[in-house]
């Protein structure tokens, strides 16, 4: 007997096919049929998961922002202290984003890029996005936190601001990343540059 395909694995098995879509033909590229007939199953399939194309790119947005998020996650938590970083061992973070130029974790970039353009006119598609935007900040302050020289009691309002702006450059990268430039060559280069940039944000207003 044939067994049942589990639903929620069938969900996300489409949404890693649409992601492959997105990376090679653009947001035009996905359609119901066309992540079927890439996902080798029967027609149909796809809209029975996701009855809507606003719903199947949702479902995108989620599936790209938790395996991003699981990665950031597996970063942060082996990211080098000062004196690892000193030592030229690269930080976790760093070493994710170098990552993201190439292979699968470059189709997600492209993905990303993708989804991302076309939130700024779907409402829906933002709020698939910004509902994981804080797990993201926090992942991203303990990062800025550790490659902070002082010690003590951390400004949490200069602490914010720094993560603010790293995760804007770390985006910028990506983007580039998915563009085809490759200026930045590695995780040490990566490295010094948010160091730098961690460094060179003092406190100011908050960022709103």
């Amino acid at each position: 007997m044939r067994r049942k395909p589990n639903p929620d694995q069938r969900r996300r098995d489409l949404c890693d096919t649409a992601i492959r879509l997105l990376a090679d033909d653009g947001i035009k590229g996905v359609s119901h049929l066309k992540v079927d007939r890439k996902a080798d199953v029967p027609d149909g399939t796809t809209s029975f998961y996701f009855r809507t194309r606003s719903a199947l790119l949702q479902a995108i947005a989620v599936r790209v922002s938790e395996l991003d998020l699981k990665d950031l996650t597996a970063a942060a938590r082996s990211q080098a202290p000062l004196d690892a970083a000193a030592a030229n061992e690269p930080s976790g973070l760093a070493t994710l984003v170098m990552r993201s130029a190439t292979g699968a974790r470059l189709i997600r970039t492209k993905a990303r890029q993708e989804l991302a353009l076309q939130a700024v006119r779907d409402p829906l598609l933002d709020e698939a996005f910004r509902r994981y935007s804080d797990q993201f900040h926090a992942l991203i302050r303990d990062v800025v936190l550790r490659l902070r020289p002082e010690t003590g009691e951390p400004d949490q309002v200069l602490a914010d601001r720094q993560a603010y702006v790293v995760m804007m450059f770390i985006s910028g990268v990506m983007q580039a990343f998915a563009s085809g430039d490759r200026r930045i060559r590695s995780a040490a280069e990566l490295d010094a540059l948010i160091s730098g940039i961690v460094a060179g944000v003092g406190p100011s207003a908050p960022l709103r």
